[in-house]
């Protein structure tokens, strides 16, 4: 079918392993995915090139990188350089938390649907294997859902938007294998915190932990390049 025949959706892609299912998921529903990334002062620049690969490999129609640098705001240790990312599991929230990254993602991504016609957008927070990030909850989606739809001339026009976590339940296993299932070659991701220009994984990071697990777990062989 022809892109433009289809039904257009908005896509979160970080180059990390979770958007890109996300994106291939998107993409075996028959949506014409537009891929949406950002340069957002993250440490971690290498998952731009990553975002790339997979927008590409994955077939959309369109991938855009929007750059908002949140590290004039800091905050966190993806955007201060001045505050070190975790080698190990703590309580709470992470530092790794950007504050309001989401809300701030999911609002440009629900600009562009609008410009586009698409009521779709889709992203992959997961509040299963995750590090406790407030907007990766179900309760966060649902309410951005209810925004999305109050705060735009489409809402008002009779044309409501849909937010689609479609791995909010899973765990680290299952969205492996559900990519694995769909083609996805991870080895084009990225979802180190703290990943050096080459892209090369620092192995000790949440991020990496939970993600070298997931393969440990699933029982397959974990194409991450590690420094």
């Amino acid at each position: 079918m022809h892109a433009g025949s289809m039904q257009k959706a908005v896509v979160l892609v970080s180059g990390g392993l979770d958007s890109a299912t996300t994106l291939a998921i998107a993409k075996s529903a028959g949506y014409a995915c537009y891929a949406l990334s950002f340069a957002y002062g993250q440490r971690h620049s290498a998952e731009l090139t990553a975002a790339a690969r997979v927008a590409e490999v994955l077939g959309a129609v369109e991938h855009k990188i929007i750059a908002l640098d949140l590290s004039s705001i800091g905050g966190s240790a993806l955007t201060d350089m001045h505050i070190a990312v975790p080698d190990h599991p703590s309580a709470g929230i992470p530092v790794t938390y950007v504050p309001a990254r989401n809300s701030i993602f999911l609002a440009v991504s629900l600009g562009w649907a609008e410009v586009l016609g698409a009521q779709d957008i889709f992203i992959g927070v997961n509040a299963v294997d995750y590090s406790g990030y407030p907007d990766c909850r179900p309760e966060f989606i649902a309410a951005f859902e209810r925004l999305a739809s109050l705060g735009t001339g489409a809402g008002a026009a009779g044309k409501p938007f849909h937010i689609h976590a479609p791995l909010m339940r899973f765990s680290k296993v299952d969205i492996i294998r559900r990519g694995m299932a769909l083609g996805v070659d991870y080895s084009l991701t990225i979802s180190c915190y703290a990943a050096d220009r080459q892209g090369h994984a620092c192995g000790v990071c949440d991020s990496c932990r939970l993600r070298r697990r997931g393969f440990v777990e699933a029982g397959i062989p974990d194409p991450t390049a590690y420094r």
